[in-house]
């Protein structure tokens, strides 16, 4: 199978296997009490396919909210051990789109909070100043949603003003607001003409964006995390699921070496490639944290190393572009490893 066809095939099927785990507790969960208690204190969600990256999620973000907050994980490989997520309600979930997943958190789960926040696992929480700050900026007049990592390739044009969109990486959301005034959904769609920065429009709204729009538009205040507080506050990867994906799928790493050796060298020039050779690398970072957090790597036998998958991304450097920032997961490295 060509290298660029590979991935749809592997999403399709791990969802397929990770069912027969998810399946039988989503049921459950339809039928049982989804809703926290209700409490003054926000509730937080976030979904995971990988387990590893879910258990140093939780270490941060309890080394960070300490019990100002209520977490929720769902588990969407179903292979997490809800033991080692002491004070997380951890629940085992198919793999349903995240949009879909979020708005069950924030109609049912979350229904009896005024805050719910929405947290990618790949988004790490460093500060014990989140807290404060969700508090203050959930407090300003007219706020629907607050977000610590907007989206930054497009913006908003709305009445001749310009706003970035807040995304669904990091965002506290107004449930008043959002869910039982408007009654807004989080979920994509087509249709998104608004200008961009690298030159071609969007075409698409992601998860939140067309929520975020109307809210906009309705005149509510949409919250932005300044550039010092979004270093202060997170350390974040992006788009690892493809990488995830790989993972389950190759039983050895030089499968997964192979698959980055097969295409052209002129391929390296585009996304995609170095994307997901830059996730693979973040998820060895994520098996180094784990390691030193609890003592052991978990079981990736399919995972190269890091010093290999670098040796290939050096061996294509004069193909990639000058936008491909190859230091990145670097920093991210070094400033999760000093917050540990």
């Amino acid at each position: 199978m060509d290298y660029s066809s590979l991935l749809p095939y592997c999403f399709k099927q791990f969802s397929k296997r990770a069912a027969l785990r998810t399946a039988l507790p989503t049921a459950r969960f339809y039928l049982g009490n989804k809703s926290l208690p209700p409490s003054d204190r926000p509730a937080l969600f976030t979904m995971n396919i990988l387990p590893p990256m879910g258990r140093v999620w939780a270490h941060f973000a309890k080394k960070s909210l300490g019990d100002s907050v209520d977490i929720t994980l769902f588990d969407c490989s179903g292979r997490l051990n809800p033991d080692q997520f002491k004070g997380i309600r951890v629940q085992k979930f198919l793999n349903l789109y995240a949009a879909t997943k979020s708005d069950i958190f924030l109609k049912h789960i979350a229904k009896h909070r005024d805050i719910g926040w929405i947290c990618d696992d790949d988004v790490f929480l460093l500060s014990d100043r989140i807290p404060e700050i969700i508090q203050s900026e959930i407090a300003k007049p007219n706020t629907a949603c607050f977000s610590f990592r907007p989206r930054t390739w497009w913006h908003y044009e709305i009445d001749g003003k310009s706003y970035d969109p807040c995304s669904s990486y990091c965002t506290v959301i107004n449930r008043r607001i959002v869910v039982e005034k408007e009654r807004l959904s989080l979920a994509p769609c087509n249709g998104n003409n608004h200008p961009s920065h690298i030159g071609k429009p969007p075409k698409r709204y992601d998860t939140f964006d067309k929520a975020n729009e109307v809210l906009l538009e309705k005149g509510y205040r949409c919250g932005i995390a300044s550039e010092e507080v979004q270093e202060e506050c997170l350390a974040a990867f992006s788009g690892l699921s493809g990488a995830v994906m790989l993972l389950y799928h190759f039983s050895s790493p030089d499968e997964v070496l192979n698959y980055f050796e097969t295409p052209p060298s002129e391929r390296w020039s585009g996304n995609m490639l170095f994307g997901i050779l830059s996730s693979m690398k973040a998820i060895c970072v994520i098996q180094d944290l784990h390691t030193e957090l609890f003592g052991a790597p978990y079981p990736l036998p399919a995972l190269p190393k890091k010093e290999e998958l670098q040796a290939i991304l050096e061996k294509n450097r004069s193909q990639l572009r000058e936008d491909h920032d190859v230091g990145w997961i670097e920093r991210i490295e070094k400033k999760l490893t000093a917050n540990l």
